[in-house]
This record gives C-alpha cells, structure tokens and sequence, in this order.
C-alpha cells in the first residue's frame, strides 16, 4: 500500500478553538512541511488565527471563501490538508500593502527563495510550482500574477482570490499567524511526486461578439458596449431583460476573451445603479469580447479526470480554486451530487473563489488546481 502524504479534513464546528483542534487532529503527520486551509469568513477571524498559529509549527496559508469544498459544496466551515515534508517543500512570502508590492519587490523575494530551495540547486518547473491566495476585493490580481509569472522562469502557478460568500465587503488571507485584507501569500512548493497543473472551464465562445467603448480598467467598471449602456447591452446580447440580470444569468453567459490561441473567462459580477457593469477581472477599452456558450460542467470535468487517470498510475490528491459563478451554476441546474462523485475521484480539497489564476492570467468561471500522483519508485 502507497503511503499518502496528504492528509485532508472538513470541519463544520462552528466553535473556533474546538474547531482548529479538530481539523489538527485529522491532518496531522510526523514531519508536516506545511497546512493549506480554506475557512468561511462567518467565524470570528481573530480568534481562529490565535488557535492555528498556537496549534501548528510548520508554516500554515490560508484564506476566507465564497464556500468550502472537500467531499462536499460546505459553507461555514474550515477545509485543510497537511502535507509530508519526505515529499514536499514550502517557501512562503506574505505580500502586504499589495499596491506597493511592484516587480523589483516579488524579483527579491523570489532570488530568496531560489538559494533556500531543498529537493533542487535551482528554478526546475518539473520539480515545483507556485500556489498563490490573495484578497479577491484588492482589485490587484491582474498585476500580482503577471509579476510572479515573469520571474520565476516557467515555473506554473495556479491560485484562486479569496472570498467572503457573496457579500463582497472584505476578504482576507492568512499567513503569519493572523488574517489580512490587502494581501496575498504566494508560496512555492517543491515536490518530489508527480503533478500537473490545470486549467478547466465549461465554455466555448459562440458567434455573438460586443465591443467594449468605455471602462475604468482599475475599478474593473464597463459603462459601455457597443456604444451604448453596458448592462442595457449585454441584456440585448444575451437575450434577457435588463430587470432579470442577476448571478445566475451572469454564471450561464460570461463573456471570454481571445488571447493567443487560447480563450479566458472574463465574468461579470453585478449591475450597477448607472447601468454600468462590474466585472471580476480587469477590462480595457477597445476589447473584442464574445459570449461564452456552456458545454456542460459535469462533462468537461469528467474529461479532464479520464486525462489525469490516463497520465497518473494513481491519483493521491488535488488543490483546487473553482469561481463562485461555478459553484452557482452547479446548484443552479442540481448537478451538486454528480460533481462531488467526480472531485471525489480524484481526491480534491479547495475552495469557492472570487476569482482563479492560472500562470500570468487573472480569469474568472473557472477551475485552477494541481493534481499529484502516487510517489514513483
């Protein structure tokens, strides 16, 4: 029998300190070189933070969701793994005052950890990648990720923008013992096992395309397409009132854009009093964008997992950032149990996000993760 180096729990204690105890319990190994968690914003942070920087040693990231997701779609609970330092290595930096945290500051941070690396004597993208949480209201993935990306020479990187369910007031994440807005914690990890990183979403563009002729990138505001008022037009486009658009209709027609040969989900988080839309991803004037048709969640999974089970003898574990609009969506047609069977294959862990990242991209609608396999001979 292979030895599992990653141990998984979900709590739904609703208790901070009987709640860090117990997930400690269930994860804990011999020599942990590290604790990923993902925890409703609804528990008292202060506290919570006090239990886990007294409860573990080895370094511990986190952050709060828009839901949890083990076995099964939770909220109001704490899911989190440990992983085996025989097999894995973290190098963590907190990045606070994100807006101040430019290229030449993630260059340093990374030089440092490129001479405290453990299982390599350099940079090596089959050897380790990058899993990077931040605040999901900062407004500054966008920069954060394209810098990250551009330093560490090929090495991938996933991550997922923390959330607070879907009252968008304030999102933290945790490192160093306390929960923080404004932040992101970006860690490198080494492995010794087999891994892929992936990317996964359920779209395909369809033939309807718009023109994006006024925004404010940096508020991640579109006031108008084609040129009139943005939420008045995309209704027409996707064939709705202006007066139906909610969650649910913007989960079942993102918008995507064409980079390269490759499309990205570029998703719209809610109409303003103005009739202008906010988005969860940056948007500059000029953009061609199309509608993105759906081709089923439950199929496009199943797919990928037949890949990993085709690429993997055995398949120990996978971390996972999956966008809110997915999770709606999923309820939405009650597909919640298919879905759960089909994360369950592959052991995955992870959270409901405001949105994922994936190399140098911030998108949205989307499924970021890394998937091990079983340790080689």
């Amino acid at each position: 029998m292979k030895k599992n180096y990653n141990i998984t729990a979900e709590v739904t204690t609703k208790d901070e300190k009987k709640a860090v105890a117990e997930m400690a319990d269930k994860i804990n190994q011999a020599e942990m070189a590290g604790v990923i968690f993902f925890c409703s914003s609804e528990y008292d942070l202060d506290k919570l933070a006090e239990e886990i920087d007294a409860t573990f040693s080895c370094p511990v990231i986190g952050c709060t969701t828009a839901g949890e997701i083990g076995a099964h779609y939770q909220t109001n609970s704490i899911v989190g793994v440990s992983f085996s330092s025989a097999m894995f290595c973290f190098h963590t930096k907190t990045m606070e005052r994100l807006h101040t945290c430019d290229a030449e500051c993630v260059k340093k941070f990374i030089s440092r950890m490129k001479s405290k690396l453990k299982f390599s004597e350099t940079i090596d993208p089959e050897k380790m990648f990058g899993f990077l949480l931040i605040d999901g209201l900062s407004g500054l993935e966008e920069s954060v990720i394209s810098d990250l990306y551009g330093t560490l020479e090929g090495v991938s990187i996933i991550g997922g923008s923390a959330g607070d369910n879907l009252k968008f007031e304030e999102t933290k994440v945790y490192a160093n013992g306390k929960f923080i807005s404004n932040a992101a914690v970006f860690t490198l990890i080494e492995t010794r096992l087999p891994f892929k990183t992936f990317k996964l979403q359920h779209f395909v563009p369809s033939e309807i395309e718009m023109v994006v002729t006024e925004t404010n990138p940096s508020k991640r505001i579109v006031y108008e397409i084609d040129g009139g008022p943005a939420a008045e037009e995309y209704a027409k486009l996707v064939g709705v009132d202006v007066t139906k658009l909610d969650a649910a209709i913007f989960a079942m027609y993102p918008v995507m854009l064409q980079l390269g040969d490759e499309w990205y989900v570029r998703s719209i988080q809610k109409v303003n009093e103005d009739g202008s839309l906010t988005f969860y991803c940056a948007i500059e004037n000029g953009l061609v964008l199309t509608i993105g048709k759906g081709v089923g969640l439950v199929d496009t999974l199943k797919e990928q997992i037949n890949k990993f089970e085709a690429e993997f003898e055995q398949i120990t574990f996978t971390l996972g950032c999956d966008c809110i609009l997915r999770r709606l969506e999923i309820f939405e047609k009650g597909e919640k149990e298919k879905m759960e069977r089909e994360l369950n294959k592959i052991n995955f862990l992870g959270f409901s996000t405001f949105g994922e990242q994936y190399n140098a991209i911030h998108i949205n609608q989307t499924l970021t993760g890394v998937v091990f396999g079983g340790e080689t001979k």
